[in-house]
């Protein structure tokens, strides 16, 4: 098995729109190490983080949430290290209350 040390994706979404960072690949097992959020304005905002099974793929449910609702201070950049695993076809989903928050997820894959 090869590991690969990567960037699992970066974005910047729109306000308020749920967007997908980062889906496994096929045949691929993945260790998400960090996710960072950036607050890029100067007013506080906050964001949502999901993790969805393959199997549960659709409208996020509430025992998906691994942050809800984090106030990221103006101009500033929460970190969560994590250290979780995802299947193929897992997703981790995020939601920002401004379009001026960038999130990038750090790891490894598996295949």
């Amino acid at each position: 098995m090869a590991t690969t040390y990567k960037v699992l994706g970066q974005s910047n979404p729109a306000a308020t729109t749920v967007t997908t960072l980062y889906t496994v690949p096929a045949s691929t097992a993945t260790v998400v190490s960090t996710i960072s959020v950036a607050n890029l304005a100067g007013t506080a905002a906050t964001f949502r983080i999901a993790v969805q099974k393959a199997a549960d793929v659709g409208s996020i449910v509430d025992k998906q949430y691994i942050a809800y609702d984090v106030t990221v201070g103006a101009l500033d950049t929460t970190t969560i290290t994590v250290g979780f695993t995802l299947a193929t076809a897992d997703l981790i989903k995020i939601y920002a209350s401004t379009a001026t928050l960038a999130f990038n997820a750090f790891g490894s894959e598996i295949a």
